[in-house]
């Protein structure tokens, strides 16, 4: 009798975990936010870098501003919280650009310098598939990686 009760104690846990674990939704990349120093210099610094559009900033504080970075995706400026920004090279936000060898002009002549994976100096970086890619930061310290994803190099 007690193994019986124990099959059925058994079939009847492995329906209820399965019925939890099979969900019916998805997820989709919404927006990422970026703690910043000075709000106005970010801004502007991803508008006329990467030529983001500023968007309505739907919670109306005037410590955020809104981009867009297209298809419905944003990027989310804040300059409310206090303390240090400390990042790596390895937590970065990857852009594709539509002409990369026109965004690396755009790069020299405003005089931001970039780097390849590696940390080398103005030096694109080719991945083993054949993508360009280079590395740079905000004002803030945040890298941030364009490539050439689409391009025929």
């Amino acid at each position: 009798m007690k193994e019986i009760s124990l099959i059925c104690l058994l079939i009847l846990f492995n329906n209820t975990t399965h019925t939890q674990n099979n969900t019916d939704f998805s997820m989709t990349f919404n927006h990422v936010a970026l703690s910043v120093k000075n709000l106005e210099q970010s801004a502007q610094f991803y508008k006329n870098t990467l030529n983001l559009k500023e968007i309505t900033n739907k919670t109306k504080k005037d410590s955020r501003k809104w981009l867009s970075l297209g298809d419905g995706k944003e990027l989310h400026l804040i300059s409310d919280f206090e303390g240090a920004i400390i990042v790596t090279k390895a937590v970065h936000m990857a852009l594709t650009t539509s002409d990369f060898d026109a965004f690396i002009e755009k790069l020299k002549s405003m005089h931001i310098n970039y780097t390849d994976w590696e940390g080398n100096l103005n030096i694109i970086s080719i991945r083993a598939d054949g993508i360009k890619q280079v590395f740079f930061q905000d004002p803030d310290g945040y890298w941030i990686e364009v490539n050439s994803v689409g391009q025929t190099n």
